[in-house]
């Protein structure tokens, strides 16, 4: 018996969706430093499960077709909030909980 979560066709979505949101990220200028950091990596993982676990796909590649950049992320994203935060200039973002080097141990 094998894991469904290995099949090729589940393969395909997580690779089809994880492109999805790539392209969401680029068409709304998110900041992928800033969204790996944000929440010391904890809110780029939710927001990529999120997506893999999305069923708005068509939806998203329609927008992402039509989409000029810097756009704001569509009503219908489950990731939204997180695609705005990680659109702020670096200046204007809040220190969140984890996202301090200091609090990790780096430099100062």
């Amino acid at each position: 018996m094998t894991d469904f979560c290995y099949t090729r066709p589940m393969l395909n979505r997580v690779f089809a969706q994880v492109a999805l949101m790539d392209g969401m990220m680029e068409r709304v200028g998110a900041d992928p430093v800033a969204a790996a950091r944000e929440e010391a990596g904890m809110a780029w993982y939710e927001a990529r499960t999120k997506c893999i676990g999305c069923c708005s796909g068509a939806l998203c590649r329609a927008w992402l077709a039509r989409a000029r950049w810097p756009a704001q992320p569509p009503a219908f994203c489950h990731n939204a909030d997180f695609l705005r935060r990680c659109s702020e200039p670096p200046g204007s973002r809040p220190q969140r909980r984890g996202t301090s080097p200091v609090e990790h141990g780096g430099a100062r």
